[in-house]
């Protein structure tokens, strides 16, 4: 439980919550810590109140912090535990498979950057890719300063070619 009010800042009491977390086995070395976003969900903080946890850990030395990979238990030679498909792409395939059940119909809005973020509990850029992966894919289009929209059926991957 975390004492919003005491004396000990709060990336402290993060920090501690995960070193324990790491200590009893329950990461082990190679595998991600939680992520920022992760953090800001389940703990109700800033963003640079979670980037404040991962250097605490990282200055401890029981983590290392991987540039567009996420930050990681154990030293950076420790073999890391096998990649799980990245977050960015789970999102897509969620939303186009709802695109695909007629949850968004066609030339409808997809839901915001902010309603996906919160939905998912990731920052803006990685809904971004995922919104990215979904365009690049056919599923979705966006029209500048109106948003992002659901392709019509007959444009959409697997649509016969016309």
């Amino acid at each position: 439980m975390l004492d919003r009010d005491g004396p000990i800042p709060l990336y402290k009491q993060i920090a501690e919550v995960i070193r324990e977390r790491i200590l009893n086995g329950d990461i082990i070395a190679g595998e991600a810590v939680p992520s920022e976003a992760e953090l800001e969900g389940e703990y109700g903080i800033a963003r640079t109140t979670a980037r404040r946890v991962a250097r605490e850990l990282r200055e401890q030395g029981l983590v290392h912090t991987v540039q567009g990979e996420g930050t990681f238990a154990g030293e950076p030679d420790a073999p890391r535990a096998p990649r799980r498909t990245p977050r960015y792409l789970r999102i897509a395939e969620e939303v186009a498979e709802r695109i695909r059940r007629g949850d968004f119909p066609p030339n409808r809005a997809i839901p915001s950057e902010k309603a996906l973020m919160a939905q998912y509990g990731v920052a803006k850029a990685t809904v971004r890719n995922a919104v990215a992966h979904l365009r690049e894919q056919g599923w979705v289009f966006t029209v500048s300063h109106r948003g992002t929209y659901v392709t019509p059926e007959e444009k959409r991957p697997g649509a016969a070619d016309g």
